[in-house]
C-alpha cells in the first residue's frame, strides 16, 4: 500500500508495506552541537523523503535518481546545487552538485563532518562501460549525522528507494563488526565483468565531501 504525503511543496509517495529493500530504523538524535538551523532543516527534509518512490514538487516530479532527489531537497531550502558557472553540458547530476560546491562551497576529505555536508562516490557502476574503475562521480548523498566511532549514516537514493546508508572511513573494507553494526554498505553492485580493482563498499567508493557556503 502506498500512501502520498506533502512537505514543504514536495509531494512524496511511501510504500507503506511490502517495500522492496531494507527498511532500516534509527532512533531519532537532536542537531549536534554546532548544526546551525538551515542545516537541521536540510536534514530534516531529507529524513522525510526516506522510503519514497516518487518526489515532485511544485507539480514537477523530480529525476529520480541520487542527484535529482538531492537536488530537489535542496531546492526546497532555496538553492539550485545544479546552478553553476559555465557547467559542463556533457556532465552528469553527481558532477554537477560537485561544480557547484567548488564554486559555493568546500570540497574536503572529512574525517569530521556536519549535517548537512554533502558525500561524493566514485565508481559506483560503470559509467562508460569499459570494465574498470575508472568513473569518477557517480553518487551524492545528505550526511544526516555522524557517531562517536567515526561511523557516517547518510540518506541517499539507492536501488528502489530513498534510504539511510553508512560509512566509516577508518575501516573502509569492513562491512559489519561483530556485534552487528554496519560501518560501510554495499554501494556498487558486483558485475562479472568487474577487475580486482573495483571496490563495493561506501568506505572504499568514497570521493570527498563537500559544504556549501551560507548554511
Amino acid at each position: 500500500m502506498a500512501r502520498k504525503f506533502f512537505i514543504g511543496g514536495i509531494v512524496l509517495l511511501v510504500t507503506l508495506v511490502g517495500c522492496s529493500g531494507v527498511q532500516r530504523s534509527h532512533p531519532s538524535y537532536g542537531p549536534p552541537a554546532g548544526t546551525t538551523a538551515s542545516r537541521a532543516a536540510i536534514v530534516h527534509s531529507a529524513a522525510k523523503l526516506v522510503g519514497a518512490r516518487i518526489v515532485e514538487m511544485d507539480g514537477r516530479r523530480i529525476e529520480y535518481d541520487c542527484a535529482g532527489v538531492t537536488r530537489a531537497i535542496f531546492l526546497k531550502h532555496g538553492i539550485d546545487l545544479y546552478d553553476s558557472k559555465a557547467p559542463d553540458q556533457r556532465a552528469n547530476g553527481v558532477r554537477l552538485i560537485h561544480n557547484h560546491i567548488r564554486q559555493h562551497g568546500s570540497l574536503h576529505q572529512g574525517p569530521a563532518v556536519r549535517p548537512g555536508d554533502l558525500v561524493f562516490f566514485d565508481n559506483t557502476w560503470d559509467f562508460n562501460h569499459d570494465g574498470k574503475a575508472n568513473d569518477p562521480l557517480t553518487h551524492v548523498g545528505i550526511v544526516e549525522r555522524q557517531d562517536r566511532d567515526g561511523t557516517i549514516t547518510f540518506i541517499s537514493r539507492v536501488a528502489g528507494a530513498i534510504e539511510r546508508y553508512h560509512m566509516n572511513l577508518g575501516l573502509p573494507h569492513v562491512y559489519r563488526t561483530a556485534d552487528g553494526k554496519i560501518l560501510n554498505d554495499h554501494l556498487r553492485r558486483k558485475d562479472p565483468g568487474d577487475r580486482g580493482t573495483a571496490g563495493y563498499l561506501t568506505g572504499e567508493l568514497f570521493a570527498g565531501f563537500g559544504s556549501r557556503t551560507g548554511l
